[in-house]
Order: C-alpha cells, then sequence, then structure tokens
C-alpha cells in the first residue's frame, strides 16, 4: 500500500506542478520575444545593379530579354541602348516581346507597349519604366534596376 501512495499525485502536487509549468512556459516565451525585440530586423535585398553583358552581345534592332532581372535591354539602329522594365504599370504581371508586332505585349490583360516602352492600347496606366543603363571601364552594360531615367535617355556605345 505504500508504494501505490507514493505514485499517486494529490490535488496539490498537482496544481502546483502545473503552475510551475506555466510561470516556465511565460519565462520561456517572453524571452523568446525579447530576443526577437532587440535582434536587428534587416530585410536582405538582391543589388540593383546586374551586368548585362558587352555591347556586341546584342544585335542591331534588337529587344533582348533578361529574364532574371526582368528588364528589357534594347540595342537601336545606331549604337544606342536603353533598358525598359518587363514588368506591366497596370498589376505588375511579367510583359512578353512578340517578334513578329515589334511589341511588347502583357499577357495578363492585355496591354500593348511598342519598343520605348509607350502604351498603344490597354488598361496600363502608364508606360513601362525606362531604367539607367551605363557602360563600366571593361565595356560592359550596366543597368541599375533602383534609378528610373527619362524616356529620351540612351546611352551611345
Amino acid at each position: 500500500m505504500t508504494d501505490d501512495r507514493k505514485k499517486k499525485m494529490n490535488r496539490r502536487e498537482f496544481f502546483f506542478k502545473i503552475g510551475i509549468g506555466s510561470i516556465g512556459v511565460t519565462i520561456g516565451g517572453g524571452s523568446i520575444l525579447s530576443f526577437q525585440y532587440i535582434s536587428p530586423n534587416v530585410l536582405f535585398e538582391p543589388p540593383t545593379k546586374f551586368k548585362a553583358g558587352l555591347p556586341e552581345d546584342f544585335p542591331a534592332n534588337s529587344v533582348t530579354l533578361n529574364s532574371e532581372q526582368l528588364v528589357y535591354i534594347v540595342r537601336a539602329k545606331a549604337g544606342y541602348f536603353y533598358s525598359l522594365s518587363a514588368v506591366c504599370t497596370h498589376l505588375g504581371c511579367i510583359t512578353q516581346y512578340r517578334t513578329s508586332e515589334n511589341k511588347i505585349a502583357c499577357p495578363c490583360h492585355g496591354s500593348i507597349f511598342d519598343i520605348d516602352g509607350q502604351v498603344l492600347s490597354g488598361p496600363a496606366p502608364r508606360p513601362l519604366e525606362h531604367l539607367q543603363i551605363e557602360q563600366n571601364d571593361r565595356g560592359e552594360l550596366i543597368v541599375d534596376k533602383g534609378v528610373t531615367v527619362n524616356e529620351d535617355y540612351v546611352l551611345k556605345v
């Protein structure tokens, strides 16, 4: 009989253990939240500048999509370069260049842009964004998606 009494827990011991457990959970949760509060909340984003390639990589009168960066690199006939965002200004869909029509089209809602990014038809409220394009010391084209430029901005190579 004495062994049975040692195995049984009375009501007071049960509530004592429940109380100690709840205090432990409260302290643990508070510690985790305090640590999250004092630790820096940093969002690591990829750089906005990227190397598009050498000017020789782009044939004359071409529109090339960099699908990784969602940017069009346009090479005009006289060695002029400019870059356009491939993101539609309507709802952010990714546009597609139609070679046969020489137009950029949004497959989601039907907006159509010319190769200068101007809206020809559809619900898009603004033209495609023109992005800064430069040439570095090695002759590579560098596009900065974080800098929008005027529509008349071109890079002569």
